[in-house]
């Protein structure tokens, strides 16, 4: 029976980065195995597929200090601005790195070219294990260890279990750790896009009745789109032709690309906010998706995600003589609460607002705007969490 000292479930963003993190920072001293059901490059992958996400600039700082960034820099693309505004209505906000002194706000990365430099950076550690195509099947804990049925058979003892498997995750319902949920009622319409002005590295994110549009800067020109939709506007969207899709976006959207000329392979998913109170118990860690799922309004999730990882691969690296000590788990659970609780309040804060077209709130919202544009002190807290500048 192969022995770890720790075993993470799910070998997407999350997954890969912790296995990756852990190994650097301890040096190869531990053991890694990381069990994921799909090799990198299978369509059916759901963690390194077609979509896009922005990596805030707190994140890409934390990738270079995990000596990860150096890989993914030459396939991201720079956020040079980000300009905020409300359909018809005059509210607006502009962010420009130039007046942060940075050289970007974040980055946009495609999850497969990502998915590919991880894959080279696993298989090229001796400490690391890829077990794949594998799920967890079955886990049953021990004082000083836990044992996990992987579905072909195999069993695997660990010091520490790491779901990293996504919302649903299977190993949290092993262990039947809670998951609190609530619909936003939403769905969320990505494809990429090319307009006929160049982007110059803007991010947009346009606020509509029908509820929120994020263009994000991507290479060749390309815009990554995430369209926010009631999910019977969603799925009239989905069944217009591309001429027809890309006038009802324009009309959402408005001019400030030009005309939107090309519209890549569509797809769409319920926006659901999914969050787990508690992320530790006994010899187990919840990262990633299956920690929390948000809204993408605000593009948090994942850089709240990566706040997880590199905290938590910290305290691990503080007891590398037995990494499951529960002593390490708290100090973790410790460390992330107030990041964790003030994402979710705000990101759900966010989403409630600028999804309500009562007169009242549209009024709040577009003097909110306006008041945070020219008084820069009250873009604190969002800047902040635009950029990942937050303790943890």
């Amino acid at each position: 029976m192969a022995q770890y000292d720790v075993v993470i479930a799910g070998g997407a963003m999350a997954g890969a980065t912790l296995a990756l993190a852990l190994n650097h920072l301890s040096q190869g001293s531990l053991s890694i195995a990381v069990v994921e059901p799909y090799q990198v490059d299978h369509q059916a992958h759901p963690g390194f597929d077609s979509r896009s996400i922005a990596l805030s600039y707190g994140t890409v700082q934390i990738l270079d200090s995990l000596h990860l960034w150096q890989s993914i820099a030459p396939v991201a693309t720079p956020i040079k601005d980000i300009h905020v505004s409300d359909r018809g209505h005059a509210g607006m906000t502009d962010i420009y790195s130039e007046e942060l002194a940075v050289d970007a706000l974040g980055y946009v990365v495609e999850l497969a070219d990502v998915g590919r430099i991880y894959q080279q950076k696993l298989e090229s550690e001796a400490a690391i294990t890829m077990l794949c195509p594998e799920s967890v099947s079955k886990v049953e804990r021990e004082e000083l260890q836990t044992t996990i049925e992987l579905t072909s058979g195999q069993t695997v003892t660990t010091k520490l279990l790491v779901a990293a498997d996504g919302a649903i995750s299977t190993c949290c319902k092993q262990l039947n750790i809670s998951l609190s949920e609530h619909d936003f009622e939403q769905v969320a319409v990505i494809a990429n896009i090319v307009a006929s002005e160049p982007h110059q590295g803007r991010a947009f994110e346009r606020f509509t009745h029908h509820g929120p549009v994020a263009l994000l800067p991507m290479s060749d020109n390309r815009l990554s789109l995430v369209w926010c939709l009631s999910p019977e506007q969603a799925q009239k969207v989905m069944t217009l032709n591309d001429n027809e899709f890309l006038e009802q976006l324009q009309s959402d959207f408005g001019w400030r690309l030009g005309r939107l000329e090309k519209v890549g392979k569509r797809a769409s998913y319920p926006l659901i906010l999914r969050h787990r109170q508690q992320n530790i118990s006994h010899r187990f860690a919840i990262i990633g998706n299956a920690a929390q799922t948000l809204h993408p309004i605000a593009g948090q999730g994942f850089n709240l995600g990566i706040r997880d990882v590199a905290s938590l691969a910290e305290e691990l690296c503080t007891q590398l003589d037995d990494v499951g000590r529960y002593n390490g788990l708290v100090n973790f659970r410790k460390r992330r609460e107030q990041d964790r609780d003030t994402t979710i309040t705000l990101t759900s804060s966010l989403v409630h607002l600028f999804s309500n077209d009562f007169l009242t709130a549209r009024i709040g919202r577009n003097l909110g705007l306006a008041v945070i544009d020219n008084l820069p002190p009250l873009k604190g807290p969002l800047l902040r969490h635009t950029l990942g500048l937050v303790e943890r």
